[in-house]
């Protein structure tokens, strides 16, 4: 008997959408990349389950869904630390994990992080926009009618390419390949481009002072609370582009990190840049924890970017 290829959302948990590797090469339009914000976790996951690294997926924020799966699968979950369910088993995390036709996947109590990443073998098959199936909910596009998931939603699912789905069940991703994830984690930093706009006590404010995630933080950017960062002399630049990890100090002194939804120009001074390897440990981060940042060189943070990813097990 043959099933029809689909992931039914019976509660949504808090905010989950369906992202994908992201939309490149949209913002001179005004376009955000979206994507996950834990590039690491959700190409992991994909990888577990047999799918190409950039399948889309679900990214499930601080509380997560109760899911059923119409066909047979594989599914994975990486990123925040759940307690997890298929059906009444247990299941871990990092692990390419069997699931048969019909069987619920219930996602319990979160341990630790902010965001996990669930692969479903053959990934999620919605239609693209502008190339991409990534969810940006501020301009309500992509992913499900370009919102969060809600309850009732059916999501279709891809073909997979994976021929035995019981030989490639319990599939580990190495722990020497996550992320160092922690609640205190030190960012390494870029400086600039326009660290000349802040005083030299304004720098190094910066990279010694601990700084706390507040309840302002979203899939756009998070609002940093610590010492001030004093500015030198006018506190607004002409507008220019703004990237994934741009750190912007608005009048008042408090760090903005923009995320991957992130406008894509901005009108504050940028002090420095998280290196692309640090975003998931600033992904992984709930309101209440704290961050500090360190500054390395551009090649320190091109090397370090180079060993990010895992293509492969």
């Amino acid at each position: 008997m043959s099933h029809p290829a689909m992931l039914e959302v019976l509660n949504p948990g808090l905010l989950t959408t369906v992202q994908d590797a992201g939309r490149k090469g949209w913002a001179r339009y005004g376009v955000p990349p979206s994507g996950p914000l834990d590039e690491v976790a959700f190409t992991a996951a994909n990888i577990l389950a047999g799918n190409s690294p950039d399948a889309a997926a679900l990214e499930i924020t601080l509380s997560g869904p109760l899911l059923r799966v119409a066909r047979e699968c594989l599914i994975a979950v990486c990123g925040a630390t759940f307690d997890l369910w298929v059906g009444t088993l247990p299941v871990p995390l990092w692990h390419a994990v069997y699931v048969r036709a019909g069987r619920i996947i219930t996602f319990g109590t979160r341990r630790s992080g902010a965001r996990a990443y669930l692969a479903v073998s053959g990934g999620i098959a919605l239609p693209p926009f502008l190339g991409s199936q990534a969810t940006y909910l501020p301009g309500g596009f992509g992913g499900l009618e370009g919102r969060a998931l809600q309850a009732g939603d059916r999501l279709p699912l891809g073909e997979t390419a994976v021929r035995d789905l019981l030989a490639r069940a319990g599939r580990v991703w190495p722990a020497d390949r996550r992320p160092p994830y922690t609640s205190q984690p030190t960012l390494r930093v870029v400086l600039g481009p326009q660290d000349e706009h802040f005083t030299a006590e304004g720098l190094a404010t910066f990279l010694n002072s601990t700084y706390r995630l507040t309840q302002d933080v979203d899939r756009m950017g998070a609002r940093l609370q610590g010492p001030p960062i004093t500015h030198r002399g006018i506190t607004g630049i002409v507008s220019d582009g703004v990237v994934t990890g741009s750190i912007q100090v608005p009048p008042d002194g408090q760090p903005i990190v923009m995320l991957a939804d992130h406008q894509t120009t901005g009108g504050y001074p940028k002090i420095a840049t998280v290196i692309r390897a640090d975003l998931p440990l600033l992904a992984q981060l709930a309101p209440g924890d704290e961050v500090r940042f360190t500054a390395i060189s551009l090649a320190e943070a091109q090397m370090s970017n180079l060993n990010l990813l895992v293509t492969g097990l």
